[in-house]
């Protein structure tokens, strides 16, 4: 939230001439950087004309939440009214999104979707988004959890008139979505006066702005509902969008009997996966030929168990790249390509029978299988060689074929408490963006604490665990893996710090000595007791993540040194360039720094980088479980 004051207050800042100042600088504290000219200017124009409606209204006293950030997500709603509710006289809130629009129109056959003259793409037809913010906030604020009733949605387009948005009431209207043009100001205040009191809402908006964050939906233990029953994620704005497009590219290739192609962009915790289950439950729902496909073993062998422990049918939706090797053109509807960054060069290894080897490309080959393939990546995670899926490739090879490709951009942040300040920082510390490594400053959504010992970081996340939180530990890949031991036998311990030794997470695809296969590593509660590795970790997140950087990367003066001698990993060849080694490995950290929801303890096994770290962090850390001084352990829960 970027400020909070009753509408008589907000207005006379606005009279002041000091409303857009104080957003603007709040906005540069929290997210490290200048908002644009376009949303300077948003707040500008539609600021006052929703304070000018709750003063004729005489609704002075309600209090409005600016640029409120929904929990767990770096996403905004516009502004959220808090206030009493005239007849039951409890907490009352009000979600309103503002549009300059002057017109929109609906897509035709996909009226969740809008036209705009400013867009060569797409809209959200924003009561679809309005409701979306409802819905999500009555899922994961505790002030709502128990009183979903008390939140309505308004969409207000003041620049537009009734007949500039005829047709988006098509998507239907509730109390979570309704929308208003500029011609219906008055209808807007007489609605508006029929959810809020003419009274303080001082104390109803501290109960929402106190209210506890409910643990985010884990993405394995909805999944059986969504794909089986009904959707259990609350896709917001940019998901929704791209979950819209991909619906409408398969009814307009039936239609006109065409291919089509969508790429949605996105970086770790954006919500890629939460898309493509989404998808599959309903094209499954519609009678759609679907199916999921990854390069992840871990991911892929998790969703068929999660997803299909009731329904063994419903494990044939998950597949790999390379099962569509020997595909028939065109077979399925639709084939969603999670985590896309994985795709490889060609299928063909060396187990593929001889019958079916080709030098096809793979992307090439997943783009044949369906009627509307759709690619979901993150160029920032490839961390092994010959990992090929960019926007470049698959756009190139989809227009070589003559096909249309249409490209969402995914922004907001789910992962990492919702926090873009963290994966910022991420982003800077390993050099992946341009800056340069900068401290730490805690933003209330992600805690970043530096241990100083790995037994120091592993009790902590041990109180983390009594508490019901999910922690896992990873870590680089540079210390040898052993042969697994028989079932009964102890785990090798490999990972070895000073006095500090543990095993690494299983390789295998059965459960050994209680360890749970590498698979479910990170979902079963039993992998605390392993370190995972970025093959394991990748597509996941947990409440809390250890993560130790080994000395394969160190910090030496003024920047990072990599060492390939130093990694372990055997995906490194000889024909693997020095240039390459340091991208990926730099990736592999990026994967492990951003799997927690809630908070990130890291360790270093190199003193030297310990030492910049804790010149980064902002606080110490003594390691010790009951350590307060560093945490706030009410943050985020």
């Amino acid at each position: 939230m970027l400020f909070r004051g009753s509408a008589s207050s907000v207005s006379a800042e606005r009279a002041a001439g000091t409303l857009v100042l104080r957003l603007s600088e709040n906005f540069v504290h929290k997210h490290g950087y200048r908002p644009s000219p376009s949303e300077t200017r948003s707040w500008e124009r539609s600021i006052p004309v929703l304070t000018d409606a709750l003063l004729d209204a005489g609704l002075g006293e309600v209090e409005l939440l600016l640029e409120y950030q929904l929990p767990l997500t770096s996403r905004r709603a516009d502004i959220v009214l808090a206030g009493v509710h005239p007849k039951t006289q409890e907490p009352s809130y009000v979600v309103v999104e503002l549009k300059q629009w002057s017109a929109a129109s609906p897509d035709d056959g996909a009226p969740a979707l809008c036209w705009v003259d400013a867009y060569s793409t797409p809209r959200l037809n924003p009561i679809e988004q309005v409701r979306g913010y409802c819905d999500y906030l009555a899922d994961f604020n505790g002030a709502l959890a128990e009183h979903p009733q008390r939140i309505a949605g308004v969409a207000y387009l003041h620049n537009a008139t009734e007949f500039g948005i005829r047709g988006l009431q098509d998507v239907g209207q509730d109390i979570r979505g309704r929308i208003f043009s500029g011609e219906r100001r008055a209808d807007l205040l007489e609605y508006l006066k029929t959810l809020l009191a003419p009274s303080s809402g001082a104390r109803a908006a501290d109960e929402l702005l106190l209210g506890k964050n409910r643990p985010s939906k884990q993405l394995m233990t909805v999944a059986a509902q969504e794909v089986r029953a009904r959707e259990q994620f609350v896709l917001l704005e940019e998901q929704r969008l791209a979950y819209e497009m991909v619906l409408r590219a398969v009814e307009r290739s039936h239609q006109a009997d065409r291919k089509e192609v969508v790429v949605v962009l996105g970086g770790p915790g954006t919500g890629k996966s939460v898309i493509a289950l989404s998808l599959l439950g309903e094209l499954y729902r519609q009678g759609r030929t679907a199916l999921h496909a990854t390069g992840s073993r871990s991911f892929t062998l998790t969703m068929r168990k999660v997803a299909g422990a009731r329904k063994p049918a419903v494990q044939k939706l998950f597949k790999y790249f390379n099962d569509f090797i020997a595909a028939e053109k065109n077979a399925l509807d639709v084939l969603i390509c999670d985590e896309a960054h994985r795709i490889r060069e060609t299928s063909s290894t060396r187990w593929t029978p001889a019958a079916y080897r080709t030098k096809r490309s793979q992307v090439d080959e997943l783009i044949d299988a369906a009627r509307v393939p759709v690619f979901l990546l993150d160029e920032n995670q490839v961390v092994r060689p010959g990992e090929l899926g960019t926007e470049a490739q698959v756009v190139k090879a989809a227009q070589d074929k003559g096909l249309d490709v249409h490209v969402v951009q995914l922004a907001d942040q789910f992962r990492c408490g919702g926090s873009e300040a963290y994966v910022d920082w991420v982003n800077r510390l390993l050099g992946l963006t341009e800056g340069g490594p900068a401290a730490w400053e805690p933003d209330g959504l992600m805690d970043l604490l530096v241990a100083d010992s790995p037994s120091a970081l592993e009790e902590f996340l041990q109180a983390r665990q009594a508490e019901k939180y999910e922690a896992r530990i990873t870590a680089g890949y540079c210390w040898r893996w052993s042969p697994e031991p028989k079932d009964g036998e102890p785990l090798p311990l490999d990972v070895v710090i000073d006095t500090w030794a543990r095993p690494w997470n299983l390789r295998g695809d059965r459960s050994i000595s209680g360890a749970p296969p590498a698979a479910l590593w990170a979902t079963d509660p039993a992998g605390f007791g392993q370190v995972g590795c970025v093959y394991t970790a990748q597509g996941f997140e947990y409440d809390w993540s250890g993560v130790i950087i080994g000395p394969d990367m160190v910090w030496r003066n003024d920047r990072w040194v990599v060492n390939r001698s130093l990694s372990k990993d055997n995906v490194f060849t000889k024909a693997t360039t020095d240039a390459e080694v340091d991208r990926l490995i730099r990736h592999t950290y990026k994967v492990l720094l951003t799997r927690g929801v809630r908070g990130t303890v890291v360790y270093s096994a190199d003193a030297e980088t310990r030492a910049k770290l804790r010149e980064l962090a902002s606080a110490p850390f003594s390691g010790q479980a009951n350590d307060t001084r560093t945490i706030d352990l009410s943050v985020n829960i």
